[in-house]
């Protein structure tokens, strides 16, 4: 086996593949096709994380559109119950209104502070 391995690299051929540079040749085009390979590997992965990222956006816009929405609910319900004649509205009605319509509005101005943060953001 010693002796077929030293014949080889004694072969013109063999010398002449070193001399031309092709076993380095072939390193270089395995080690460029995975790092193409991983390249786009991490290429769907970025594509990925976008996605999940868009997804969760749209997904806050939704829960501060549905708490908007129950809170707007809310005191629709509160204040057709204060108009009933029969129905007596203790101070907790009116506590619970005062208590939506304060949170409502620093909901509302968190979020445009946001907004203008935003803007100016790089």
């Amino acid at each position: 086996m010693e002796n077929e391995i030293g014949l080889v690299m004694a072969s013109n051929w063999w010398l002449l593949a070193t001399a031309l540079g092709l076993p380095s040749l072939l390193v270089s085009i395995f080690a460029r096709r995975l790092e193409k390979r991983i390249d786009r590997r991490e290429e769907q992965r970025e594509k990925r994380a976008d996605e999940r990222e868009k997804q969760r956006m749209e997904l806050d816009r939704m829960l501060i559109q549905s708490t908007t929405a129950s809170i707007a609910l809310g005191e629709a319900t509160a204040r057709a119950v204060q108009r009933i004649p029969d129905a007596h509205c203790n101070g907790d009605m009116h506590a619970a209104l005062d208590y939506a319509a304060k949170v409502k509005h620093e909901q509302k101005d968190f979020l445009t502070a946001l907004g203008i943060h935003a803007l100016y953001e790089e």
